[in-house]
């Protein structure tokens, strides 16, 4: 199964806009969702599907993830866009609403081999998020705020602190089982200063990347989830200086005055992971 844990920004678009899909093969996100359920009316879902199995076998996504984003179970449309997930150029399906690890089990035993990225957006997914996240073929799990509030009947809030800690236990799930999580989508998209510290929240509360709605705001995605300059100089200093203690056998080492161990080298090498490509 792919590492998805260096994803950053991951666009959804709808899967019947043609232009839409055009615009996103020259963004400079990291993966893309082609969406079959929100962003579609039942009219079209069928027009949909067909369109994001060809957008997938055109190709033209370079290095992007490509997702199918799925009806949820119980729709009528599900079965079937679970089958169009199998095409080749899909890197994997987004799943709506999973709520436990049962079907967690059916969606992968569903899925034709690719990596199931499930939708944490209800308390009970909440609850059970652990158990969904290690269930075998889970390769994600999503945060899905906007459901999630609905359904807990709790206050807007630019702090999202009613949701703080249902973010949290996204996270702890995943890093439990050691797989990928994103945040949820800021509707605010003619906001970036509303969008910058939404996803610098879901930066500092661990995520490792951000679900986004509209392609402005892919750029100021990219800018938080990735290493800063002076981060990624001080991740090759720890790594320089433990390998130097090493060499002079010691299992420590010290830089600017705090020691350094095996943990912090491996949190530099997860950051440098993450870091762009010198151009």
């Amino acid at each position: 199964m792919a590492d998805l844990t260096t994803l950053r920004s991951v666009l959804y678009l709808p899967a019947n806009r043609a232009s839409a899909m055009a615009k996103a093969r020259t963004l400079p996100c990291d993966a893309v969702i082609l969406d079959l359920e929100d962003a579609v009316q039942p009219d079209a879902k069928a027009a949909a599907r067909a369109a994001a199995v060809a957008a997938a076998l055109d190709g033209g996504w370079g290095a992007r993830a490509l997702f199918l984003r799925v009806n949820g179970i119980g729709t009528p449309w599900h079965a079937d866009d679970m089958a169009a997930a199998h095409v080749d150029g899909f890197a994997g399906v987004v799943v709506p609403k999973v709520d436990t690890p049962g079907e967690a089990a059916g969606l992968v035993a569903r899925a034709g081999g690719r990596p199931v990225l499930a939708m944490i957006e209800t308390p009970a997914a909440i609850i059970n998020a652990p158990a969904i996240a290690a269930t075998p073929g889970i390769a994600a799990l999503v945060a899905g705020m906007a459901d999630l509030a609905k359904a807990l009947n709790c206050g807007a809030d630019p702090e999202r602190r009613p949701l703080l800690y249902s973010l949290s236990a996204i996270v702890l799930a995943a890093r439990a089982a050691g797989i990928a999580c994103f945040d949820g989508v800021c509707t605010e998209f003619r906001n970036e200063a509303a969008f910058m510290a939404e996803a610098a929240q879901g930066k500092l509360l661990g995520f490792d990347g951000k679900t986004l709605i509209h392609p402005s705001q892919v750029d100021p995605c990219n800018r938080v989830f990735s290493p800063s300059t002076e981060e990624v100089a001080h991740a090759h200093a720890v790594i320089a200086a433990y390998h130097d203690a090493l060499a002079k056998g010691r299992g420590v080492a010290t830089l600017d005055g705090q020691m350094v161990e095996v943990l912090h080298v491996e949190q530099a090498k997860r950051l440098l992971a993450r870091a762009p490509m010198p151009a």
